[in-house]
């Protein structure tokens, strides 16, 4: 009887359950969306009990969904949205307060007092992470200083902090284990990425008492198992990994210099820096790439505010399409973006500009200018901004790449593919299986029960669908110079 690896893949918006075989395949899967809470204006919460509820309900359904028996799972493995926020009572397993999810910016004033105060350098020194409102220590601080009786449990040690791979892990083990990877716990400002340890002036620094936070595992060890009262049987649980990082593993960017760019509401683009923890002069992160026996491999990564969301403001706001999918037609109805330049900063410009007052601009219109020249402009903004990040993350680790490999709802616009490919003059390459982040963790599970044999043995399995190989022409060099000029005119004004 054949059997399969499960893959939990807990977004931000819905809980996913994927069965892939020996050859990496999906054969089966389930998703249940769950619900957002915008209490105030910037906050962003979710109810953990409801992630729990869904998650568990994607996985009974998956076994159905792949015509499979439980006794058929080998072993299981999860990524996550980074960064959200859960802290439970370790005897009632309750949480305390709603998940603050990563979105949430109410934290923003706690990263401002301590930037007053001088600690941006250390925090980054430690972590390879900006003091920001992103990150999971600022939320975990002002759930506990939002009552006292809260942080009195929490310094008796009656409190867990967990991010959504942690909640989830502590739910199917009943409570037996806590846990987190390295990626996960990278992105909390409490873990020094360089020791590899939860880092005690870090934890003084954010008023975060020890006894809340989970063991360290690597990406991919065996570290419990589902409670039998489940599922009714014992699956090990053996690979954990943040979703960007699951990702960077399931496109097998596994040398120094790969990267890999995940195209939708917004661009998360990595790059592999192999054993070296990059410090980088243009603000991008340095952070844990991922763990695998004992041998640690750092990333950079690049975060762009607006991509697939300029599609969905053409198509919301603008009207000039119906569906997103429409726009690479479109485009494709004039030959170039006649003079018109799109800068896409609709929530500020992020790296390696980090301007948050930034306003967005559609430059060089004229009397000939159509939709079409419109939509290839929003086409090649999302390729520049990229092409931006990569750029800096070349300088930053002194590499030069050859391959972009890409995921995500917006890899899937040939279009877009192409335009990236010629900007970056090098080739782009699109895998057969999308489903990159749950890959990823399903990679990470098997390596460690050894369903598979080798991270090379994953390599052969790893299938592109397409590659897009660079066209050189002056029309590059042309919507180049433009976009250099032209953000630098919204910059100036901003």
């Amino acid at each position: 009887m054949e059997d399969y690896l499960l893959s939990i893949d807990a977004g931000t918006t819905s809980s996913r359950a994927i069965v892939f075989n020996r050859k990496g395949k999906s054969i089966g899967m389930s998703q249940h969306e769950f619900t957002q809470f915008f209490p105030k204006e910037g906050w962003v919460e979710h109810d953990p009990i409801e992630i729990w509820e869904t998650q568990l309900k994607a996985i009974r359904e998956v076994f159905k969904t792949a015509s499979i028996g439980t006794n058929q799972i080998h072993a299981m493995g999860i990524t996550n949205q980074r960064e959200t926020t859960v802290i439970w009572n370790r005897k009632t397993g309750i949480p305390v307060y709603n998940a603050i999810v990563w979105q949430d910016r109410r934290t923003a004033i706690i990263c401002e007092k301590l930037d007053q105060k001088g600690l941006s350098p250390f925090f980054y020194e430690k972590t390879g992470l900006v003091l920001d409102a992103y990150f999971s220590g600022t939320k975990i601080k002002w759930i506990l200083d939002s009552n006292p009786e809260l942080r009195k449990l929490a310094e008796e040690g009656a409190l867990a902090f967990g991010t959504i791979d942690s909640w989830l892990i502590w739910n199917l083990t009943k409570g037996k284990v806590h846990v987190t990877d390295v990626t996960n716990a990278s992105r909390t400002l409490l873990f020094n990425i360089h020791t590899l340890e939860w880092d005690d002036e870090l934890l003084e620094a954010l008023d975060v008492p020890r006894s809340l936070l989970p063991k360290v595992s690597s990406c991919s060890e065996v570290v419990g198992a589902t409670s039998s009262e489940l599922f009714g049987k014992e699956i090990p649980i053996s690979g954990i990994a943040g979703d960007q990082q699951a990702a960077l593993f399931g496109q097998m960017c596994i040398l120094p210099g790969d990267v890999k760019n995940t195209y939708g509401t917004g661009c998360f683009c990595i790059m592999n820096t192999g054993e070296k923890a990059v410090v980088s002069q243009n603000k991008m992160l340095t952070t844990i790439g991922y763990q695998i026996n004992g041998k640690t491999t750092y990333a950079l990564e690049g975060s762009i505010f607006i991509a697939g969301a300029l599609v969905q403001w053409l198509r919301d706001q603008m009207e000039i399409i119906a569906e997103a999918a429409e726009i690479e037609s479109l485009a494709a109805t004039v030959k170039d973006n006649g003079g018109v330049t799109f800068i896409p900063a609709l929530t500020g410009l992020g790296a390696p500009y980090w301007n948050p007052n930034a306003t967005g601009a559609i430059l060089g219109i004229t009397r000939g200018t159509e939709k079409g020249h419109i939509a290839r402009a929003a086409l090649e903004a999302i390729a520049m901004r990229t092409r931006e990040i990569i750029i800096e993350m070349q300088k930053d680790a002194k590499t030069k790449f050859s391959n972009l490999k890409v995921d995500g709802g917006a890899s899937n616009n040939d279009l877009l593919m192409q335009i990236q490919a010629d900007l970056l003059q090098a080739n782009v390459i699109r895998p057969q299986t999308t489903e990159t982040t749950a890959l990823g963790a399903a990679f990470f599970a098997g390596l460690a029960t050894g369903y598979w044999a080798s991270i090379e043995s994953l390599a052969e399995i790893w299938e592109i669908d397409r590659k897009f190989t660079p066209e050189n022409s002056p029309q590059n060099e042309e919507i180049i110079s433009n976009w250099e000029k032209r953000i630098g005119l919204v910059l100036k004004n901003s």
